[in-house]
């Protein structure tokens, strides 16, 4: 992950979180697309400035807009602006789902913009235990975020105070004062199906383009460690497993796979009731984790 945007860009955050983003009529629709892009980080001055402006002179607003938010101004390259386009550009395909079109704007999509992928994450999506709603933690560093979504529509609204966004974007840059590798955000996705056989097969798929590998001579490495348990209607566990995956690939080989899926296939036997399924996947490369709750009947 780069370079952690700045604690200013937080603070336009919990400024602007609740403000409305309605543009005049003698805005283009570039500069609706302008103004709607960097909603989190653009001022309330810098904002009325830009439309107070003739279309003749938004453009060069928008050039020195970026420029004095450039973290290295002696590079061609203009880190801030390349950091904060690439999390709305991945914020929008993550959250753009259930969370509907503008699922991006919502606070998992908003968070992850501001703070960037996170180093853990847990996901309830039928809720704890079964019993709650549906919910999410995502760890950075020492703090925990949590996400719950009360409606059950995908909008998942978070629940930590504004000082905590805050006090975690100011430890990412005394942690991270140089450059890092970007980071890719840790999933997978889970689905249940019968076999001709009438055995129950979980299957875990994981796209390679969010599998975190490390270099190691010509190859690309890292293991994916499974622990999965499943419970019956009593909750009495009837199932247990854990097992290592090992991933090791060459430059070319995963060029080839990035629009592929890495699947994992594990047949379990069952009789016939209502179970629930607790599976948790850690990239050990990385050390960051996806928990995940599913029911489903035989």
């Amino acid at each position: 992950m780069k370079k952690s945007l700045s604690l200013s860009l937080v603070i336009a955050f919990l400024l602007l979180s609740g403000a409305t983003f309605q543009t005049e009529k003698s805005t283009t629709p570039e500069d609706k697309d302008f103004l709607s892009t960097v909603r989190f980080i653009i001022t309330r001055q810098e904002k009325k400035a830009f439309l107070n402006l003739p279309p003749s002179e938004r453009k060069a607003f928008i050039e020195e807009f970026w420029k004095k938010r450039d973290l290295i101004p002696e590079t061609d390259v203009n880190e801030y602006k390349e950091e904060y386009l690439r999390r709305v550009k991945e914020a929008k395909h993550l959250f753009s789902g259930e969370g509907g079109p503008s699922g991006w704007l919502q606070d998992r999509g908003r968070v992850y913009i501001l703070l960037g992928p996170p180093e853990q994450r847990e996901t309830y999506p039928r809720g704890e235990d079964l019993r709650d709603i549906p919910t999410e933690y995502w760890h950075y560093g020492f703090h925990v975020l949590t996400f719950r979504d009360y409606r059950k529509n995908g909008n998942y609204e978070l629940q930590e105070s504004a000082h905590m966004l805050a006090e975690i974007s100011h430890a990412q840059e005394l942690l991270n004062p140089e450059m890092k590798p970007e980071k890719v955000f840790f999933d997978f996705n889970l689905d249940i199906k019968r076999t001709a056989e009438r055995q129950t097969l979980i299957l875990i798929s994981i796209p390679y383009k969010n599998i975190w590998l490390s270099a190691e001579g010509d190859e690309l490495k890292t293991s994916l460690k499974l622990s999965l348990e499943i419970f019956d209607s009593a909750e009495k566990k009837v199932w247990q497993e854990a097992k290592v995956y090992p991933i090791s690939l060459a430059k070319e080989q995963l060029k080839a796979l990035m629009g592929q899926d890495y699947l994992i296939e594990i047949p379990v036997q069952l009789d016939p009731g209502n179970y629930h399924a607790s599976i948790t996947l850690e990239n050990l490369t990385e050390q960051t984790k996806v928990k995940k709750i599913i029911t489903f009947a035989v």
